[in-house]
């Protein structure tokens, strides 16, 4: 299989899916921290955290939506893809050691703007949805 060339929009269809999983570490949420200046006591500062609705620190809701865009970029449509758009929803939260699982779905092709529309979930290791959402990309072009 060639890793370097997406799916064009000829070679997708509706209902075609594709998922990314990874465990996030203490180490993924320092490191993003040190990416995006984002030091939020609720994922540093386990004193503040106790006192949070969560009584623990917790990930960055924006780790897990990363995962969405690794879909995207390496698999589905892959290689080639340019992002447009994405909304997301917030729907739980990702502790330190959680397992998530981002899936992203076609649900709608439009060949004429060579755009394509995914549902794009992330779920936990209990089956809990903590991200949902939307995107829009550009699909790859054929050569």
């Amino acid at each position: 299989m060639d890793n370097t060339k997406g799916k064009t929009i000829d070679e997708l269809k509706v209902g075609q899916s594709a998922c990314f999983t990874k465990t996030v570490s203490e180490a993924d949420v320092y490191n993003y921290i040190g990416v995006s200046g984002d030091f939020n006591p609720a994922h540093i500062n386990e004193e503040f955290a106790k006192k949070t609705r969560f009584k623990e620190r917790i990930a960055h809701g924006m780790i897990s939506a990363g995962f969405i865009s690794s879909v995207l970029g390496t698999q589905l449509p892959g290689p080639g893809t340019i992002y447009l758009n994405q909304d997301l929803k917030f729907t739980h939260p990702v502790h330190f050691g959680d397992t998530i699982t981002a899936t992203c779905t076609v649900e709608e092709l439009f060949p004429d703007t060579n755009r394509v529309i995914l549902s794009t979930v992330c779920e936990n290791q209990h089956g809990q949805t903590v991200i949902e959402g939307r995107a829009l990309v550009l699909a790859p072009l054929p050569d």
